[in-house]
């Protein structure tokens, strides 16, 4: 059986949360900067239509499934992820604010990386950017190497230097000296089973 889908319309001929995907259509089809969006409950729709389009337009549906969970990650905090295209392949990594989503910073693309280091390198700025801001919140990250090479003060990477990645040894080089500013951490498991989506997930899989 087909599981029930809720479309939300923000711009539309009469925007609202439709339980149809005909009723949807019927609201966007043929209107000029149409805005809307599946979602797979009705409490994550309600959410969405209170919400801007742009926070969810690009994003998995999954995305923000935490906030209908008994447990959700705590708040105020920072989600960080990474994206490679290939390994070793361009690599970028980012910051977003988990409750709202906002993007705090974001780096790359860079040549000849892999996923590990990007999420590495991704918990490092976090760190620094909340010590900048001087904010004491949690770090989220779904990646259980990074974490392993964050509490190891080193990034334990296998992946051989050459003249295209010399650049993110530079930069890895920079976070493990960055790291020995840091007494202690605050970096939790992004729990995906359960919450969906790390907030920070480029949306490519």
């Amino acid at each position: 059986m087909r599981k029930q889908k809720f479309y939300v319309v923000w711009k539309g001929r009469k925007p609202g949360i439709y339980t149809s995907w005909a009723d949807c259509e019927a609201q966007v089809k043929g209107f000029e900067g149409a805005q809307y969006k599946g979602f797979e409950s009705r409490e994550a729709a309600k959410i969405a239509f209170k919400g801007k389009y742009e926070d969810f337009k690009s994003r998995p549906s999954s995305v923000r499934q935490w906030l209908f969970t008994p447990n959700p990650p705590m708040l105020p905090s920072l989600s960080v992820d990474a994206a490679c295209s290939g390994s070793p392949g361009p690599l970028e990594y980012r910051g977003v604010n988990t409750e709202t989503g906002e993007q705090v910073f974001r780096a790359g693309p860079f040549p000849g990386g892999t996923n590990n280091i990007g999420e590495f390198l991704a918990i490092v700025r976090g760190m620094e950017w909340l010590a900048r801001h001087k904010l004491d919140w949690v770090i989220y990250s779904d990646s259980d190497t990074a974490v392993a090479w964050i509490r190891a003060r080193k990034c334990n990477t296998q992946l051989a230097r050459t003249a295209q990645n010399a650049m993110l040894f530079q930069l890895i080089a920079r976070a493990e000296e960055s790291l020995k500013n840091f007494r202690s951490f605050r970096i939790m498991k992004w729990d995906t089973k359960a919450w969906g989506e790390n907030p920070a997930d480029f949306g490519r899989k």
